[in-house]
């Protein structure tokens, strides 16, 4: 924990902020608006020694926390400005408006005009009083339209703290593990030399020249400044209230009411806010009512999402919980709205104390963020850098149907019980016409995304249904909600991700009334012991039969990168090596085997599958515990792989390949010999004596029936067939048997 800070105030002289592409402003931005004003301007030619010192200083300290004011982006303005080209029209100025090139300007609007920096330190007092003395100059951040002033002190960290606190505002804090490129930059050693070099490179960036006797003017790029990205957290502010009753027992609401549950507790909390902030009413209305709120104000509206019980296969899904998430870049105090919903009685006016609904026994009673039910809906973000529980959220199922523009057309029960059967079969939909539907709430469902801030190219898989995810759920019509939800307009929907999403998550036009809330799919992830998984591939993204092979050498190089340790090695386990480049020489099939597999007989490859060593061959019965965990954690990680040619394959989250048990077993995949035959030796016989000691290698029965068909016969006389084996008691499979069975070949499946 730091004990002293460096605050630095800054002030815009107005309340818009015209930079692009961070918000609030990245603390690199304000590094160079600090180092361009104690530098320039009357200061030009000022002794540089002690404010060398003291930005080096500053470019070491880590990140800092910032504390910004709510705001929203406003209407984007297009310039239309000269473009620098005048060399292509023969260098005549009479043609500038020739050269006009469009130059869109979006500011963003902001409801106070002050930004705090507190940057964190333990020694350094004499720089960081150098600096705070050096921010007076400061002149402009953001744009050169965006002139502002700062003011800064130093004084303790928890005073800074304190301070962050009662900005009011949302506050930023740096999180663990680094930054993306698209995180905001931070100052970093050799910042300050960098912007030096830049600035005196600028100064050079036209030299004159000559090439024979014609005069020249080079330019040259000035070297980029030096920065480091660094991801930080501006999350909502958040309260967890349960629904109790006057004696302390839940007050459990119907699922299918969340609509009604929701509209009621919204509306009488904004009457209280209203008491409250008697000059706010219209910006109440608009925020947390939604009243004539449009696609600018989404990130500042209030939400209140109310959570079904999930979890356990036995628990009734009745709405127990309600969350409240303030944004950000709301523009009310958020202390003053977290207030009116804790403790809110909803038959009781606080003000005067009247019973005001007659009946109603409900009283919101705060709790932790960290209850258990919030985190069934992802509540907690994603680590970036370790192990989080919540990494492979890539699959979501609704909770609540999605309210989607793709209505199902409404059938007449009363056609549909006609006496007459050309009437009924008239009335009733087709195949197409279903499949149409749901194309039409496929779409929906990606522009619900976009809505949400989601970019749709990351949904990588869509299902949409009438009937609930959840054994305890309750189907699409019974949320109902008319006339603004007509039952055909709700859907449920699944999803699969290309990367990992934190919750909550809530799609569709009824999100902010507690429709369209999604959970992670909680069978997705493999149990601790799964030695056997699958994955499903995007329908954008399955290659042909034919490129199985190139596909199948991609997933095993993309599982031996997931496994490789801090040395670079790759174990046995995944590379099917010794220590060296030799193969493994034991006898025994002790790496894992790997199958590309058309499951729907379209020709294209629609499923992986990855299986440990032990699952097929039945000898290998000495693996360690390491082994095993080291499996499941590199199969849980695979989700995309990179196949050359044969293209990017996106994969769902690994789930575990279920038990199959039978005495009929036939070819998936075909199977080839583990030798090659004599030259007069038959085929049929030859490869059913291979088979039984393959069986035998495997630790598998002999089968009382071998049947060997579609015969081929390869270059240097290899083989390959199609078998089925009949054995006199079940077999537990997966069985892969073979040449080729580390690569999918000679997969067997129940006849």
């Amino acid at each position: 924990m730091p004990t002293r800070a460096l605050l630095i105030e800054v002030t815009l002289l107005d309340a818009r902020y015209h930079g692009v592409g961070d918000w609030p402003p990245a603390p690199w931005r304000l590094f160079q608006a600090l180092v361009a004003g104690a530098y320039g301007g009357q200061w030009a030619a000022e002794e540089a020694a002690d404010k060398d010192t003291a930005f080096t200083w500053m470019e070491r300290l880590s990140p800092p926390h910032i504390a910004t004011p709510s705001g929203h982006l406003g209407s984007e303005v297009l310039h239309y400005v000269p473009n620098n080209g005048l060399d292509a029209k023969g260098g005549d100025p009479a043609r500038v408006a020739e050269m006009r090139v469009p130059k869109r300007v979006r500011p963003r609007l902001l409801d106070s005009q002050t930004l705090l920096y507190a940057w964190p330190f333990d020694q350094g007092e004499e720089q960081a009083a150098r600096i705070a003395a050096l921010a007076s100059r400061l002149h402009t951040l953001g744009r050169g339209i965006d002139p502002a002033f700062a003011k800064a002190e130093v004084l303790d960290w928890e005073a800074a703290a304190e301070r962050l606190r009662q900005h009011g505002g949302a506050i930023a804090r740096p999180m663990a593990g680094g930054g993306g490129a698209n995180d905001p930059g931070c100052p970093t050693q050799g910042s300050l030399a960098s912007l030096k070099a830049r600035f005196e490179a600028a100064r050079r960036q036209y030299q004159p020249g000559k090439e024979g006797r014609t005069l020249t003017l080079n330019f040259a790029r000035p070297p980029k400044p030096l920065f480091r990205p660094v991801a930080y957290d501006r999350p909502p502010a958040r309260l967890l209230c349960e629904l109790r009753r006057s004696d302390g027992r839940f007050a459990a609401q119907p699922m299918h009411k969340a609509v009604d549950l929701t509209t009621r507790i919204r509306d009488r909390a904004a009457a209280l806010l209203k008491t409250r902030l008697p000059d706010r009413a219209d910006m109440i209305d608009l925020v947390l009512v939604g009243l004539d709120a449009g696609p600018a104000d989404k990130d500042r509206r209030v939400r209140l999402i109310p959570l079904p019980s999930i979890g356990m296969a036995h628990t009734d899904a009745a709405i127990r919980r309600l969350l409240v998430e303030v944004p950000p870049d709301c523009p009310l105090p958020r202390d003053e709205v977290l207030a009116v919903f804790s403790g809110l009685d909803m038959a009781m006016d606080p003000e005067t104390g009247e019973i005001v609904a007659e009946g109603e026994d409900l009283t919101l009673v705060p709790t932790g963020t960290a209850d258990g039910m919030a985190g069934h809906y992802g509540l907690l973000p994603p680590d970036r850098g370790g192990d989080g529980h919540h990494k492979d959220q890539r699959d979501w199922i609704s909770i609540t149907p999605l309210s989607l523009p793709a209505p199902r057309r409404r059938m007449d029960a009363g056609r549909l019980r006609h006496p007459d059967e050309a009437v009924r079969l008239a009335e009733a939909k087709n195949g197409t016409e279903r499949l149409a539907e749901e194309a039409q709430a496929r779409s929906a469902v990606l522009d619900a995304c976009r809505h949400a801030g989601i970019d749709p190219r990351l949904v990588l898989a869509i299902r949409v249904q009438r009937e609930p995810f959840l054994a305890k759920g309750e189907a699409a019509e019974r949320f109902a909600n008319p006339p603004r939800f007509s039952r055909h307009s709700l859907w449920h929907v699944a999803l699969t991700f290309a990367k990992p999403m934190s919750g909550p998550l809530l799609l569709g036009n009824g999100r902010w009334l507690g429709l369209g809330l999604m959970a992670p799919s909680p069978a997705v992830t493999p149990s601790a012991d799964a030695d056997a998984v699958s994955y499903t591939l995007s329908p954008d993204c399955r290659p042909p039969v034919a490129q199985r092979a190139a596909a199948t050498q991609a997933v095993r190089a993309a599982l031996m990168s997931l496994a490789r340790d801090g040395r670079g090695g790759v174990p046995t386990l995944f590379s099917g090596h010794e220590d060296g480049p030799e193969a493994a020489r034991s006898g025994a099939h002790r790496h894992i085997y790997i199958a590309l597999l058309d499951t729907d007989g379209d020709g294209l490859l629609d499923q992986v599958q990855v299986i440990a060593p032990w699952r097929v061959d039945r000898t290998v019965t000495d693996m360690t515990g390491a082994e095993r965990q080291s499996f499941t954690r590199v199969t849980g990680q695979l989700a995309l792989v990179r196949a050359g040619a044969v293209g990017l394959l996106s994969l769902s989250s690994a789930q575990p390949l279920p038990l199959a048990t039978g005495t009929v077993w036939t070819s998936q995949t075909r199977y080839r010999p583990t030798r090659h035959p004599g030259r007069d030796t038959d085929p049929a016989l030859f490869i059913a004596a291979d088979i039984q000691a393959e069986l035998s290698r495997r630790g598998l029965p002999a089968p009382v029936d071998i049947q060997v068909t579609d015969i081929l016969s390869g270059p240097r006389d290899g083989l390959s067939a199609r078998l089925t084996l009949r054995f006199a008691k079940p077999v537990t499979g997966p069985i892969l048997l073979g040449r080729d069975a580390h690569r999918g070949g000679g997969m067997m499946g129940l006849g």
